[in-house]
C-alpha cells in the first residue's frame, strides 16, 4: 500500500503529464503518430536481429550455402530501414518537443509580460529567465527522454517475444531478475525530482549573482571590491556545485545497478544453458540468438530505467514553469470593463490608500485633482510615496481603497489598454531597449508614420541622431548604454510625443542629468507638456516653480496643496523643503 507522501507525488504526477498532453501535447497529433509509426518501425528491426542471428547459426551448423547471399541482403535490409526509421523518429520527436517547449515559453512570457510589477519584482530577473532556459532544458529533455521510452519499451516487448520463441526457459530466467530494479529505481526518481528542486534555484540563484556583479562593474571597480564579489561568486559557484554534484551521485547509482542484473542475467543464462547442452539440450543457433537478444535488450532496458530520474528532473522544471503561468494576474480587466471614453485629461484622486503586498505601507488617504491641461507636482522627502502614487494611475499597481478617476471614469472600470493608451511615462532611469534608435521611439505608437516618428525626434532636441554614424539606425545596446544619460532621456521623451497622450507622467525626469542636458531636456519636456494633463515628481524644487499646483506629500498623504508662491508664503513642509534645499 501507498504511503500519502508516495500517493501525493503520484498525483502530482499524473496531473501535470495530462495538463501537458491537454494544453499543448495533443495540438500534435498528427506529428505523433507519425514518431509512433517511425517508432514501431524501429523497434521492430531490432526484435528481428536475434531471428537473424539464430537463423544465420543454424546455417552454418547445416552448412546451408544460402547463408551466402540471404542472410547479408536480409541484414542489410534490416539496418537500412532501421537506420531510416531513427532517423525520422529522432527528428520528429524533436520537432514536437520543441513546439511544446516554445509554447511553454511563450505562455510564462505573457503572463509575466500582464503580471503585475510586484509579481514580476520578487524575484531577480535572472532567476525569471532561468525558468526559461535551464527549466526549458530539464523539460526538453525529460520529454526527450519519455518518448525515447516507448521505443525503448517496444523495442524490448519485441525481443521479449522474440526470446520466449527462440526458448521460453531461458526467458524465465531473464524475466525473474528484472522486476528487482523497479524498486530502487522509483525510489531514486523521487530523490532526483527533490534535488533537481534544489539544483535549479540555485541555478537561478548564481545567475542573480552574476547579472547583478556584471551590472555594478563600475561599482565594483570604483570602491575596489574586485575581492568581495569574488569570494561572493565563489561562494555561489560552491553551492551550485555541491548542488549538481548531488544530483550526479544520485543519478549515477542507476547505471551500475543495472548493469549488474544485466551481467547477472546473461550468467545465470549462461550457466543453465551448459548445463543443458551438456545433458543434451538446445541447438547452439536457439543459444546464440538467446544471448544476442538479451544482450541488445540490455541497452533498452538500462534507458528505461533511467529514464525515471530525468522524467522527474523535468516534471519539476514543468512544476514551476505551471507555478508562474498559474498565478492569478493581479491586475486585469474587471468584468464589463469599456474602453476609456475621450477627454482632457482630469485626473483626481479621492482618499487614495495603498499597502504593498509585503505588508509595507504607501499611501493613505490621498486626495487631489489634476485639472486638464495643467501641471501637478509630487513633493517631498524621499519615501514620501510620490513614485508610488505615480504608479497606480496606469495600474501598475491597484489601489487598496479609494478610487483614480481620468475624466469622469475610474480607472478599474476601463480596459487596461484604453487607459494606458492614454498616457505616458518618462522615469529618471530611461532604459531603452537594445534595438535602433528608430524602433525605440516607434515603440511609443507601432503604428506612426517614418515622417512623425522624426517629428517626434525632432521636437525632442534629438539633434545627437544626425551625429551618428548610422542615424536612426544607430543600435543603443542594453538598457541603451552607447547613448549618454541626456540622450537616453530624449529619446524616451521623443516616444512620449509620438504616443501623444492626454496624461504625461514624469518621474525625477531631468535629476540624473547634468546641466547642459539637463537644459536640453527641459526645453523638450516643455513641448511636451504642452496642452497634456502633466502629473510631476520633482527632487529638485525649482524643477517645478511654473507648476499649476503643489502636492507637498509625507507618509504617503498630502499635507499641503497651492501653487510655488502660495506654499512659500504660508512657511510650511514646503517653505523648509524649499531652505533646505538652498542651503544644501
Amino acid at each position: 500500500m501507498l504511503n500519502p507522501s508516495t500517493m501525493t507525488q503520484q498525483k502530482s504526477t499524473a496531473s501535470l503529464v495530462y495538463r501537458l498532453w491537454r494544453e499543448h501535447v495533443r495540438h500534435y497529433r498528427g506529428r505523433i503518430v507519425l514518431i509512433v509509426v517511425a517508432t514501431l518501425v524501429m523497434s521492430g528491426t531490432t526484435a528481428a536481429y536475434p531471428a537473424l542471428i539464430k537463423w544465420a547459426f543454424d546455417m552454418f551448423s547445416h552448412k546451408d550455402p544460402r547463408i551466402l547471399y540471404q542472410v547479408p541482403v536480409l541484414v542489410l535490409i534490416v539496418t537500412t530501414i532501421k537506420g531510416l526509421s531513427m532517423y525520422f523518429q529522432a527528428v520528429l520527436t524533436q520537432d514536437v518537443v520543441l513546439l511544446v517547449i516554445r509554447r511553454l515559453q511563450t505562455g510564462m512570457f505573457r503572463h509575466l509580460s500582464n503580471a503585475a510589477l510586484a509579481s514580476v519584482e520578487r524575484e531577480a530577473p535572472a532567476q525569471l529567465a532561468a525558468r526559461f532556459t535551464t527549466d526549458a532544458t530539464v523539460i526538453r529533455d525529460a520529454m526527450t527522454r519519455a518518448v525515447n521510452a516507448i521505443a525503448d519499451a517496444a523495442t524490448v516487448a519485441g525481443l521479449v517475444v522474440t526470446m520466449i520463441v527462440i526458448d521460453w526457459k531461458l526467458s524465465l530466467i531473464a524475466a525473474a531478475l528484472y522486476p528487482l530494479a523497479g524498486i530502487p529505481v522509483q525510489k531514486i526518481g523521487k530523490r532526483m525530482r527533490h534535488a533537481s528542486d534544489g539544483m535549479q534555484d540555485q541555478m537561478g540563484h548564481t545567475a542573480a549573482v552574476l547579472n547583478e556583479s556584471f551590472a555594478q562593474a563600475r561599482t565594483v571597480r570604483a570602491y575596489g571590491l574586485e575581492e568581495h564579489e569574488q569570494k561572493r561568486a565563489n561562494k555561489t559557484f560552491d553551492q551550485l556545485y555541491r548542488s549538481l554534484l548531488r544530483m550526479t551521485q544520485i543519478r549515477s547509482r542507476l547505471d551500475p545497478m543495472l548493469e549488474v542484473l544485466g551481467g547477472l542475467a546473461v550468467a545465470m543464462v549462461i550457466g543453465f544453458e551448459g548445463w543443458r547442452n551438456a545433458t543434451g539440450g538446445s541447438g547452439v543457433g536457439n543459444f546464440m540468438g538467446f544471448i544476442s537478444a538479451l544482450l541488445i535488450a540490455s541497452r533498452p532496458l538500462r534507458a528505461l530505467g533511467t529514464m525515471n530520474a530525468a522524467v522527474q528532473e523535468g516534471l519539476a522544471g514543468m512544476a514551476r514553469v505551471f507555478t508562474i503561468i498559474d498565478e492569478p494576474a493581479a491586475i486585469a480587466d474587471a468584468p464589463g470593463a469599456v474602453p476609456l471614453h475621450p477627454g482632457a485629461g482630469a485626473l483626481a484622486f479621492e482618499h487614495v490608500a495603498f499597502t504593498y503586498p509585503d505588508g509595507r505601507p504607501g499611501l493613505k488617504d490621498l486626495s487631489f485633482n489634476a485639472a486638464p491641461g495643467k501641471m501637478l507636482a509630487l513633493v517631498g522627502s524621499s519615501g514620501a510615496g510620490k513614485s508610488t502614487a505615480l504608479a497606480l494611475i496606469p495600474r501598475l499597481y491597484t489601489p487598496t481603497s479609494g478610487q483614480i478617476r481620468i475624466d469622469g471614469a475610474e480607472i478599474t472600470s476601463v480596459t487596461l489598454h484604453s487607459l494606458r493608451d492614454a498616457i505616458a511615462y518618462v522615469g529618471q532611469d530611461s532604459l531603452l531597449f537594445d534595438d535602433t534608435i528608430y524602433t525605440n521611439i516607434l515603440l511609443g505608437r507601432p503604428n506612426a508614420t517614418p515622417d512623425e516618428v522624426h517629428a517626434a525626434a525632432a521636437a525632442a532636441a534629438c539633434t545627437f541622431v544626425q551625429e551618428m554614424p548610422e542615424g536612426f539606425k544607430t543600435r543603443v545596446g542594453v538598457n541603451g548604454q552607447r547613448l549618454s544619460g541626456g540622450q537616453r532621456q530624449r529619446v524616451a521623451i521623443a516616444r512620449a510625443i509620438l504616443r501623444n497622450p492626454r496624461i504625461l507622467l514624469l518621474d525625477e525626469a531631468t535629476s540624473a542629468l547634468d546641466t547642459a542636458s539637463e537644459a536640453a531636456v527641459q526645453a523638450a519636456l516643455a513641448h511636451l507638456r504642452a496642452g497634456r494633463t502633466t502629473i510631476v515628481v520633482a527632487h529638485r524644487l525649482s524643477t517645478v516653480r511654473d507648476a499649476d499646483l503643489i502636492v507637498v506629500m509625507a507618509d504617503g498623504q498630502a499635507i499641503e496643496q497651492g501653487t510655488h508662491a502660495e506654499l512659500l508664503a504660508a512657511g510650511g513642509a514646503f517653505s523648509r523643503l524649499v531652505q533646505a534645499q538652498a542651503l544644501a
